[in-house]
């Protein structure tokens, strides 16, 4: 049964998808990166509800105010190149790759099919091995 046919609900799900923020992306970044405090547009902070990488190999990291419960999307760039050599580097080592942004507390990498994914970000860094 369709939810157009079932008589209990009149609308359709609402998206988990958020507003994408767009002003002060380089800060919010720097403190979701080092697990700190990040300042709501509504005067409360967002809190991460959830994480999902994207086909680029960036990651997008949803957010929810803790004041209005707005949700909104905060858009993670892919690795670069130093980035994806760190993690090249460290496997060679023969350790497990953590994340080059996630300084503290560290990420470590996670095998999702053939990619090294961050759990926390959403950023593919490399090929697992």
């Amino acid at each position: 049964m369709s939810l157009s046919q079932n008589r209990w609900h009149t609308q359709d799900p609402v998206s988990s998808e958020g507003t994408r923020l767009e002003a002060g992306l380089k800060q919010l970044r720097a403190a979701y990166y080092s697990g700190g405090r990040m300042p709501s547009p509504h005067d409360g902070f967002l809190e991460p509800i959830g994480v999902r990488s994207e086909a680029d190999g960036g990651g997008v990291v949803l957010l929810e105010c803790s004041v209005s419960s707005l949700r909104y999307e905060l858009r993670i760039p892919k690795a670069s190149t130093d980035e994806r050599a760190i993690v090249r580097t460290q496997q060679e080592a023969g350790q497990d790759p953590d994340c080059p942004r996630h300084v503290t507390p560290s990420k470590r990498l996670v095998r999702s099919g053939v990619h090294l994914i961050c759990p926390a970000c959403g950023v593919r860094f490399g090929r697992a091995d």
